[in-house]
């Protein structure tokens, strides 16, 4: 992914973005500067050239993409905002797209306060319209009519709630001193060689922590028909699907670089730091995911009438 185009101007002020791409503050960077190479940066100077981003975002955000990609991964991050004279949450969406040579790129991100199908709709219809027309497998969280609208735009799609967020998301009802023994037991789950073995698994760990935690077990299976596509499919292809290194890595990067902003001043600001973020997370995306030759040679026979859309 390349950030800037060949001809801009930016290049001049990379020390000023390169900070600030690593979540400074405009005053931070200032002492940053001071120290480093001993020059006095005005504010108005560092605004003016981090608001230059903002046409460099837009052209990224609507550039074309590649018609087919197998793998693409739905998340979020939250950011505060000041808004209407309070500080509140929204979400950051981010689409990770996997292409056919199994490298990773981000196809964009959208920024809200409340999620809904329509909004989940309108993202989907944008990558559509960018020359997206075929993903093998959608990986996404439970939000509410996000499945039912990737299927409404990309009706060939196999929808897979992300094991990374169940788990997560188990994770997060339990006490410390249990979280070892309730991730080995969740584990047996999803790493079951077919869906009735699962299923027992499912049942065994409902009857040993549902005293403890009834929540866990009754959220897997409220969705479980979001949870059973996984295994169907090859351990090659499962191996692909559940690798953390693909969208956690992004997340953990990304939330470093937000917690230096106690909350940002507008959405756009938050967007640019985001932006410039990715664009140095991407340097290192120049392999392939983990196990990706196996899985896109199992890709190539399942989907052989779609692989060369």
């Amino acid at each position: 992914m390349s950030l800037f185009l060949p001809d801009s101007s930016l290049y001049s002020a990379m020390p000023i973005l390169s900070l600030y791409s690593r979540g400074m503050s405009v005053r931070d960077v200032q002492a940053q500067l001071q120290d480093l190479y001993g020059v006095e940066v005005s504010a108005g100077l560092i605004s003016k050239v981090t608001d230059a981003v903002e046409e460099e975002r837009k052209l990224w955000q609507n550039r074309g993409l590649d018609r087919v990609y197998p793998i693409v991964y739905f998340d979020a991050i939250v950011v505060k905002v000041r808004q209407d004279g309070r500080v509140i949450n929204k979400a950051i969406h981010l689409a990770l797209g996997v292409n056919l040579a199994g490298n990773k790129e981000l196809l964009g991100m959208w920024m809200t306060q409340n999620e809904s199908a329509k909004f989940w709709l309108s993202i989907l219809t944008e990558l559509q319209n960018r020359g997206l027309k075929d993903i093998f497998i959608a990986c996404c969280d439970g939000l509410t009519g996000f499945a039912d609208a990737i299927e409404a735009v990309f009706p060939k799609t196999q929808v897979q709630l992300c094991i990374v967020h169940m788990v997560r998301n188990s994770l997060s009802y339990v006490s410390y001193k249990d979280r070892k023994a309730v991730a080995a037991d969740l584990r047996l789950i999803y790493t079951s060689s077919t869906e009735a073995e699962a299923e027992q698994q499912l049942v065994e760990f409902a009857e040993k922590w549902d005293k403890q935690y009834p929540t866990i077990s009754r959220s897997w299976m409220n969705h479980w028909m979001r949870v059973i596509p996984f295994f169907a499919f090859p351990q090659e292809i499962r191996r692909a699907i559940y690798t953390t290194n693909a969208i956690e890595s992004l997340n953990m990067t990304l939330r470093k670089v937000i917690k230096n902003h106690r909350a940002f001043p507008t959405d756009e600001s938050a967007l640019k730091v985001v932006y410039l973020a990715i664009h140095n997370i991407a340097k290192k995306w120049t392999m392939p995911i983990s196990n990706w030759k196996p899985a896109l040679n199992r890709f190539a026979i399942m989907y052989e009438e779609r692989f060369l859309l």
